[in-house]
């Protein structure tokens, strides 16, 4: 090759390759395993929801009423799945609009950019640095979508009418969810995400928020009929121990895989996760077997939920030990507050949607500001811990106020238009015949 050949490939090459490599920039190589994981955390949440917290829920009520609160689950599963298609997606993450530091109607909730899923195809990414495709996060958040107004249903079991329910969570969905994860989990310019709230897996989106809800919901609706004076045990515990195993090991798919990538961050969130929800369970069991003299298969599996619930705003920023204690802690106040404050208080929460999720939350959410930090094993960026603990107040009494005024108004609207109770008969005969002339026992 002569001189003046080499030089002029050398010419060529230098126009070559700047676009070779800005080529090789715009198409980033996904991660076989970080979709892999992703893909398998999908299914756990989704497992967590159906048939996991059907059979919770749909053991702990009376045998009238077990297919009601099962397809109350599974229609709340069918129906948030395909408004978050249309437009509740595009609500919670379309990020046009925000802009750190800058407080306006995008800090709030998203935009329409993304209504029907526009513009997902098998090769779209969540942003240019993901590693797996977007339709596989999409679908990851459309479980935590689900199981969300899905846990509302433990406060009014056995006495809301199914078309209202229906209704009710549609709204409630559009106007609380969507938004409150907008605001969290959005990212730079979204309110809760600007305060510097750590929630990693949903301890205000989801279990404050669904809590909170349950709460406004057993006293907007009121009392079972013969409640407390009418026993109302749970028709089959055997079901709920078993929901409860399904929903601590699904959990490991809403906490780890919160992570988004199959890392150090997700192996640590699993670990904490198993430590809180096995401290809680023994705290709770403890606490009952001292004040009742005997511990209860309810009690530790309500313990198991509680664990899991406080564990799920810090799982990515706290250590062993610090989920040693929100476990704990989490376990025997969520005791407490679900048997003898809402005797004291006389607010009939039908199975403890509010006493567990939403207590548990709090007191996840709170303990998150103070274990977060390094000083105290965590693995967060915390130097203050009395400044995060503020900033997680906030979130909590934010996300509280708003959850609760906007499910106040959806359900006294609802309840003037279409009525939210069954009538006293239907009540007395079970929702089963009552609401889908079905029997869940035909013996």
């Amino acid at each position: 090759m002569t001189l003046r050949q080499f030089a002029g490939l050398g010419a060529l090459l230098s126009l070559v390759m700047p676009g070779l490599a800005m080529a090789e920039e715009a198409a980033p190589v996904l991660n076989s395993g970080d979709t892999a994981w992703m893909l398998t955390a999908t299914a756990l949440v989704l497992f967590m929801t159906i048939p996991g917290l059907a059979l919770f829920y749909g053991g702990m009520v009376r045998s009238k009423n077990i297919l009601s609160v099962m397809m109350q689950c599974f229609a709340i599963t069918g129906l948030i799945s395909v408004l978050w298609v249309i437009y509740g997606y595009s609500m919670a993450f379309d990020t046009t609009g925000m802009e750190q530091g800058v407080v306006n109607l995008n800090s709030f909730v998203g935009g329409f950019s993304k209504a029907f899923l526009a513009g997902v195809t098998p090769a779209s990414l969540t942003s240019p640095t993901a590693l797996f495709p977007e339709a596989v996060f999409i679908t990851f958040q459309m479980t935590f979508a689900i199981i969300t107004p899905a846990l509302i249903v433990g406060a009014f079991a056995e006495r809301m009418k199914f078309s209202a329910m229906l209704i009710f969570m549609g709204v409630w969905f559009t106007l609380v969810y969507a938004p409150i994860a907008h605001m969290v989990w959005a990212g730079n310019g979204g309110l809760m995400w600007d305060w510097g709230v750590l929630d990693f897996a949903g301890g205000t989106v989801v279990h404050i928020n669904a809590g909170v809800a349950g709460l406004v919901a057993c006293l907007v609706l009121g009392k079972r009929k013969g409640f407390p004076t009418t026993p109302m045990a749970p028709h089959n515990l055997g079901y709920t121990l078993m929901g409860a195993a399904m929903l601590w090991i699904g959990w490991f798919g809403f906490n780890a895989g919160s992570a988004a990538a199959a890392n150090g961050t997700a192996g640590m969130a699993m670990l904490v996760t198993q430590i809180a929800t096995a401290a809680a369970a023994l705290g709770w069991m403890f606490a009952e077997w001292l004040t009742h003299g005997k511990p209860s298969a309810l009690g530790i599996a309500s313990g198991v939920v509680a664990g899991l619930v406080a564990i799920t705003p810090a799982a990515g920023t706290v250590g062993p030990m610090g989920a040693l204690v929100i476990g704990l802690v989490a376990g025997v106040i969520c005791y407490f507050c679900a048997t003898s404050l809402k005797r004291k208080l006389g607010y009939d929460d039908s199975l403890d949607a509010f006493g567990v999720h939403g207590i548990g939350g709090i007191v996840g959410a709170i303990l998150t500001g103070v274990f977060a930090a390094p000083a105290l094993g965590g693995f967060g960026t915390v130097t203050d811990i009395g400044a995060q603990v503020w900033i997680q107040a906030k979130g909590v009494g934010f996300t509280v106020i708003y959850t609760a005024i906007v499910t106040f108004v959806i359900l006294k609207v609802l309840d003037l238009v279409m009525g939210l109770r069954v009538n006293e008969e239907e009540e007395s005969v079970g929702l089963d015949l009552a609401q889908h002339n079905e029997r869940g026992y035909n013996l």
